[in-house]
């Protein structure tokens, strides 16, 4: 590596594309050799002095943690960070709502990061992972529904899910019926539906309840579907 120093650009080229942090050991390396170490390694730019915008976004494209390497990132920057890891989010100040949403996107746990989030925020995030529900304060029910929708197992995250929002858990996996506590037989009959384990007294009920209308039902049957 003492050599390197010293070699011509191809030669530091093909050190780099081997191994990002060689980077180190040359002085003054071009733009295109800065380009192609951080591309291997993005952690590799914490060795270059003064990264251009082009060399910082290729760090973060190929690890959103060199973010942490670079001081005064731009929007563009940063964007690109989070867009490779979002929970990367946590190392911006005042992300932009566009940051908000493109780190959800590619990690929705990463909402817990986030001050504020908005609906779309919230809502972008549920639909990336269902579980990132834990971690939204009063979710409205749009965003329940988006969780259990992408992950049925969701609903024991939920205080006092609506008859909505266990429908739509039940439908996404059946088995999600566990977290509920008493519920009707209309959510019963959804959940045995989700896993094939309806009986030829379901399906009579399904058809009173989706095909006949309510003055098909007999007062009991009425009472238990809520």
């Amino acid at each position: 590596m003492a050599n390197l120093a010293e070699a011509d650009e191809n030669t530091q080229l093909a050190a780099v594309q081997k191994d990002g942090g060689a980077i180190r050991f040359i002085k003054n390396p071009s733009e295109a050799v800065q380009i192609a170490a951080v591309q291997k390694d993005g952690g590799a730019i914490r060795f270059i002095k003064n990264p251009s915008e082009a060399v910082q976004i290729a760090a973060v494209q190929q690890n959103g943690w060199a973010i942490r390497f670079i001081e005064n990132p731009s929007g563009r920057v940063q964007l690109a960070a989070v867009q490779q890891n979002g929970e990367e989010i946590e190392s911006i100040k005042k992300p932009s709502e566009g940051m908000k949403l493109a780190a959800v996107q590619n990690n929705g746990l990463a909402i817990r990061y986030i001050v504020s989030a908005s609906e779309a925020v919230q809502l972008a995030a549920v639909q990336q992972n269902g579980e990132a529900i834990q971690f939204v304060k009063n979710p409205s029910e749009a965003a329940q529904i988006a969780a259990v929708q992408q992950y049925g197992s969701a609903l024991q995250l939920i205080e006092n899910p609506s008859e909505a929002v266990q429908l739509a858990a039940v439908q996404q996996n059946g088995g999600a019926l566990q977290f509920i506590d008493r519920p009707c037989r209309k959510v019963q009959v959804v959940a045995y539906c989700s896993q094939g384990k309806i009986t030829a007294e379901m399906l009579r009920e399904i058809a009173d309840l989706f095909e006949q209308g309510p003055p098909r039902f007999k007062a009991r049957r009425w009472a238990e579907y809520g």
